[in-house]
């Protein structure tokens, strides 16, 4: 099991606990003695710090893409355009406001662990026992614990208490822990079976519950999809900034009037702000989200389903991930039995099967046919205790009357009065047992002359979950190490990662951050950490500093879970998944949710995440592209011409144009990535500049044949312009759609391939007829056409040699 964190009362006698606390045993605190205390320490609830919503409102005005179009208001506003002002101010507030919605649903993270706390508690006050709530408990206090409640503080037994508590929430642990004597029981962890006394010795934040929930709050991840966007967004800032600067400066030497400065600025900065890039990259990754959902997959943070393209290192909890969180009786070793049947019959003799705990269920569960035991007549049974370690029942069947019984091996063999030959036979399985990770049961029974017979060993084990062997090799194909992290002992661990295909180095945590070994060596620390193949015994702190290795070591992670202890790992991972049967805390603190049992869909889930992720680098090196060609084309136009090539109404056009037919990316077709992908910013800057330049060398190259060849008035040229800017930018996005050539598979959905050819043709029957442009007819317009197609092919030669060069 994992190696308890010690507590301030843990090795301190319980007469010493009372005397700290000045608490009376069997009367409890006055009222009033609790009424001050609950001054000194608070209330027993988790404390957490609480931000304005204002300062969340404001924080998502805060960036690149809000920094450009904040400037475009104010030049909006010193120029007078007021339907540009409100347009544009719009747009800020409705990015503004969604994000603040997104922002405000991860609040409910602390809300589902503060829900974990129990909400009452039977406490004695004055000398009476009354219920009161949960919150209102205080140090000192003397609370009764029974079967099914949830321990509402951290608490030191009294005398004569034995319970059997799950504290798999806490520690992973699969197996309840039985407690005895003046043992500490825990916040958040559930009696399974027996009754007790306990006197509380801290409650809220001071628990260890809470403390796991401190490490919730303290768990900060940016994903690299918003470092992806920031990217992005710094880039055409400092090309737009550095393209109007250069605008001004020339224009205010050649003596342009300062107005019409501001109003190109107002133009360019427009056209430089990628306003649809957040929402693209959103709406590209809800679709994915909902078709997660269909998988039985619920994603809470949509930035995740990019981190899941990238996914790297997948950690595993144990119990309830990897394994079904129930005991499994394996198989049994006969002895003085007749058979297995009659080895597990006797052990069903001694469970309570109204109150059946993890390990009678499991006895039960392998008794073909329980009817068998109505045969049998109780005539008198004592179920087991952590003191004794034994549940024995006087049985009378068969016209017999007998005795059977079953515990800790060592207990039977003593019962049975074995001899050392048969005491050593059996230390020696049971030994081997624990080291493949088994816990033994002994069994007996009276024979006829009421002598025990030593009848054999039940092992017990939580086995692997049917599908967890395929799913993990499946992974493995996929490009995604796995690695076990479970509170369970480390001979447990390495036995499961056998049945399942994982690799059994498996270090004890103790061994890494134990005796100040974490402070002593860092660079022997991250060793040992990033060489493991799986961890034991570990805490949730353990579980959330190794988390925050691998992602320092630039490691996309995630990682499995379903409890309390898993909850700060699960928000500190790139991609927390909580399982199905998750606790509230878990699925809140995760970014996906898996709704049914077995991890099969994650691989589903990585596989979306991957064709998402390329629709998302096609529409990112797309925007960029465009905004370059756009911005540099139109700048150097005027710098070195004095010539504005499109006029406000087209760039607005463009926009138009451009941003709705693109959004139905998100239905494109892509190839499925057979690695983990991330962003490779200067992989996509180099290409997209590269597709950007060429396009700017186009329109010169255009630009120059209608103003100097055909000589062309200024409101054609514009207008031509304004096509071949439309047509052109429609069709790079066939370019930015793979590495190879536009025509190879797979072919554009025909979603995307037909909102791409409506919106050009709606372009070019503005163009051709004169709607808010200039009209220049089909001759024209069909040229156009095919001077676009034609620079397709020349565009498509550079991608693929700029690709081969980059590798």
């Amino acid at each position: 099991m994992a190696k308890e964190e010690k507590t301030e009362f843990q090795d301190v006698t319980v007469r010493e606990v009372l005397e700290k606390l000045s608490s009376d045993p069997e009367k409890g605190l006055t009222e009033e003695e609790a009424k001050q205390r609950l001054e000194k320490y608070g209330e027993n609830s988790i404390e957490e710090e609480k931000k304005s919503p204002l300062l969340m409102l404001l924080s998502n005005f805060w960036g690149p893409i809000p920094w450009m179009l904040e400037v475009a208001v104010v030049l909006a506003g010193v120029a007078g355009r007021l339907e540009d002002f409100f347009v544009i101010l719009g747009m800020l507030f409705i990015n503004g406001g969604v994000s603040y919605w997104h922002e405000q649903k991860a609040s409910n993270e602390i809300e589902a662990l503060k829900a974990r706390l129990s909400p009452q508690a039977r406490v004695y006050r004055d000398g009476r026992r009354r219920t009161i709530e949960a919150k209102y408990l205080t140090p000192g206090d003397i609370i009764l614990v029974r079967m099914g409640d949830i321990v509402p503080g951290d608490a030191k037994l009294l005398e004569g208490g034995n319970l059997s508590v799950d504290e798999s929430s806490l520690s992973g642990e699969s197996l309840p822990v039985d407690k005895s004597g003046s043992d500490m029981i825990f916040s958040g962890t559930t009696v399974k079976q027996g009754e007790a006394r306990a006197v509380v010795t801290a409650t809220g934040s001071r628990t260890r519950f809470g403390k796991t929930v401190e490490l919730v709050e303290s768990a900060e991840t940016v994903s690299h999809f918003q470092k992806a966007v920031m990217r992005i967004g710094y880039y055409l800032i400092g090309a737009t900034g550095t393209l109007i600067v250069t605008i001004i400066i020339v224009g205010l030497v050649r003596g342009d009037p300062v107005y019409q400065l501001l109003l190109f600025s107002l133009v360019l900065t427009i056209a430089g702000i990628p306003t649809a890039l957040p929402a693209v990259l959103s709406v590209t990754m809800s679709i994915g989200a909902k078709r997660l959902a269909d998988m039985k997959a619920i994603v809470s943070r949509l930035a995740a389903m990019e981190e899941m393209a990238g996914l790297e290192v997948l950690f595993s909890d144990k119990t309830g991930t990897l394994t079904k969180n129930e005991l499994e009786l394996q198989d049994p070793m006969v002895m003085a039995a007749a058979d297995k049947h009659d080895l597990i019959l006797a052990a069903a003799l001694t469970t309570r099967r109204d109150e059946a705990g993890p390990i009678d269920d499991a006895i039960l569960r392998a008794l073909k046919e329980q009817s068998e035991l109505e045969k049998y007549k109780i005539l008198e049974f004592r179920p087991f205790n952590p003191t004794d370690k034994i549940a024995r029942a006087e049985v009378e069947g068969n016209g017999k009357k007998f005795s059977v019984a079953k515990g800790a091996p060592q207990v039977i063999l003593d019962l049975a009065e074995a001899d050392e030959s048969e005491r050593g036979e059996i230390a020696e399985k049971v030994d081997e047992l624990g080291e493949k990770g088994f816990r033994a049961l002994g069994v007996a029974r009276t024979s006829d002359g009421g002598k025990w017979e030593y009848l054999g060993i039940l092992p017990l084990l939580d086995p692997p979950r049917e599908d967890s062997a395929d799913v993990i090799a499946d992974a493995k194909e996929h490009g995604i190490e796995i690695l076990m992290v479970t509170g369970d002992h480390a001979a447990i661990a390495k036995q499961v990662a056998g049945q399942v295909g994982l690799g059994k180095k498996i270090v004890e945590a103790s061994e890494i951050f134990g005796s100040g070994k974490e402070k002593e060596n860092h660079v022997a620390l991250r060793k040992a950490i990033l060489s493991a193949e799986g961890f034991a015994e570990v805490t949730p702190e353990h579980k959330f500093k190794i988390i925050k290795q691998f992602e320092n070591d630039n490691r996309i992670v995630g990682m499995t879970g379903d409890g309390v202890n898993d909850a700060p790992a699960l928000k500190q991972a790139d991609v927390g998944i909580a399982v199905a049967g998750a606790t509230d805390a878990a699925r809140s603190a995760a970014v996906l949710v898996l709704t049914e049992p077995g991890l099969g869909v994650i691989i589903n889930a990585v596989e979306e995440a991957r064709r998402i992720f390329g629709r998302m680098i096609s529409y990112a090196t797309f925007r960029i592209a465009e905004t370059i060609r756009l911005l540099l084309f139109i700048s150097l136009s005027v710098i070195f011409f004095n010539f504005y090539p499109v006029t406000a109404i087209m760039i607005v056009l463009l926009a138009i144009l451009n941003d709705i037919p693109i959004m139905t990316i998100a239905f494109d077709n892509v190839l499925t990535s057979p690695r983990p992908v991330r962003w490779q910013m200067k992989r996509v800057l180099t290409i997209a500049t590269t597709l950007g330049i060429a396009g700017v060398v186009s329109s010169f190259f255009f630009f120059w044949y209608l103003r100097q060849v055909m000589e062309m008035p200024r409101e054609v040229i514009q207008t031509m312009i304004f096509l071949k800017l439309l047509v052109a930018g429609h069709m790079t996005i066939f370019l930015t759609r793979n590495q190879g050539w536009f025509w190879e598979k797979p072919w554009p959905s025909p979603v995307l391939f037909l909102s791409l050819e409506c919106t050009q043709v709606i372009g070019t029957l503005f163009a051709v007829y004169g709607v808010l442009v200039r009209p220049v007819g089909w001759g024209l317009a069909l040229a156009v056409w095919a001077y676009a197609f034609t620079w397709m092919f020349v565009l498509n030669v550079v991608k693929v040699a700029v690709y081969k060069v980059i590798g």
